[in-house]
C-alpha cells in the first residue's frame, strides 16, 4: 500500500482506545497454523459441519470463534488440533482444552469439559485482513512467547485494526492495543499481579462500551487498578446518555455516546471512509467525594 497504515495514523489523530474492545463473553480458539484468508475462520479449510456449528455456537452464547498458531509458524503435532474454550464473563473466568485427531470432532469439542489451563495471550497477526496486525502484531508476539512461550498464540482478526497491535488476556478478555512490544511483557507480568495497564487498554471483551468507557474514566479518578475493580452494578441510557454504576470503588459516570464521520478509512483494506463511535465524558462522581 502506499501512505501511512491505519494504525499510524489513528496514533496521530489520537483516537480514543476506550470503549473499543469488540463484545465476546466467550472464546472458542482453535489451533490453526494456515495460511489464513482474509476472512479467517470461513475460508479455513475445516469441515462445513464444524464452521456452521462455530457459528450457532458463537450466536448463543456471545462468543468469538479465532484460529491461532504459535508465533513463528511453527507446525502444530501432527495427528491432533488443539482447541480451547474460555468464559470471559466477570466471575465465571475459565478456559478449558483439549485436542482433536479429526477436525469433525471439534463440533463437540464446543460442549467437551477439557481440561483446565492457564490464562492465554492472544495477539491478533492476521496480516491477509489487515497488514498492521502483522507489521505490529508478531514483534509482541514474537517478545511475549520468549517471556511465556506456552500461554503465548497468535490469533486471527480480533477488531480494530487501527489499534493494533491487538493483544487479548484471556480468561478476563481483557483487549489492550498500540502498545510496544515491551510495554506488552510489562502489562502482561501485571495482569498476573492482578492490575491492568490503562495506558494501553481499550476494554474488556464481555462489557458493553459504556461500562468498558466509564471504567476507564473511573480509574483515572480513583487510581484504583485491580483487575476486578469498579465492576458494573447498574447500566441505563436514554437512548445517547449513559449512566453506568460502578463498585469497588463506587462510582457514578455519565456519558454521552456519538458517532461521528472518521474523515478517512479506518483499516488498511477499506477504500471508503468509516465512522467511529465516541463516548464523551459528562460527568463522574466518587462515592465519599461529593
Amino acid at each position: 500500500m502506499t501512505g501511512p497504515r491505519c494504525a499510524e495514523v489513528a496514533d496521530a489523530a489520537g483516537d480514543a482506545r476506550e470503549g473499543t474492545a469488540p463484545p465476546a463473553e466467550r472464546w472458542f480458539l482453535i489451533e490453526h497454523p494456515g495460511p489464513w484468508g482474509r476472512v479467517a475462520f470461513a475460508e479455513s479449510g475445516l469441515p462445513d459441519a464444524v464452521v456452521a456449528a462455530a457459528d450457532r455456537w458463537a450466536g448463543a452464547h456471545g462468543g468469538r470463534v479465532l484460529l491461532v498458531r504459535r508465533p513463528g509458524r511453527r507446525p502444530r503435532r501432527a495427528g491432533s488440533r488443539r482447541w480451547f474454550r474460555v468464559d470471559s464473563r466477570p466471575g465465571r473466568e475459565s478456559v478449558r482444552t483439549g485436542t482433536v485427531v479429526h477436525d469433525d470432532e471439534l463440533v463437540t469439542a464446543l460442549d467437551d469439559p477439557g481440561q483446565p489451563h492457564d490464562a492465554l495471550h492472544l495477539v491478533c497477526a492476521h496480516g491477509r485482513h489487515d497488514t498492521c496486525c502483522a507489521v505490529r502484531g508478531r514483534p509482541v508476539a514474537a517478545a511475549l512467547a520468549a517471556a511465556d512461550p506456552d500461554r503465548t498464540w497468535e490469533c486471527s482478526h480480533v477488531g480494530g485494526c487501527r489499534f493494533a497491535p491487538a493483544l487479548v488476556l484471556l480468561p478476563h478478555g481483557f483487549v489492550y492495543g498500540g502498545m510496544p512490544a515491551v510495554d506488552a511483557v510489562t502489562l502482561v507480568k501485571d495482569h498476573a499481579a492482578g492490575l491492568v495497564d490503562p495506558r494501553w487498554l481499550r476494554g474488556r471483551s464481555s462489557l458493553p462500551p459504556a461500562v468498558q468507557a466509564a471504567q476507564h474514566h473511573a480509574r483515572s479518578a480513583t487510581g484504583e487498578l485491580g483487575v476486578d475493580a469498579l465492576r458494573p452494578v447498574g447500566l441505563t441510557s436514554n437512548g445517547t446518555r449513559w449512566r453506568v454504576e460502578l463498585a469497588g470503588p463506587g462510582c457514578v459516570v455519565e456519558l454521552d455516546e456519538r458517532f461521528v464521520d472518521a474523515g478517512r478509512p479506518l483499516t488498511c483494506a477499506a477504500v471508503t471512509p468509516g465512522r467511529m463511535r465516541v463516548l464523551d465524558l459528562v460527568s463522574l462522581r466518587v462515592a465519599g467525594r461529593c
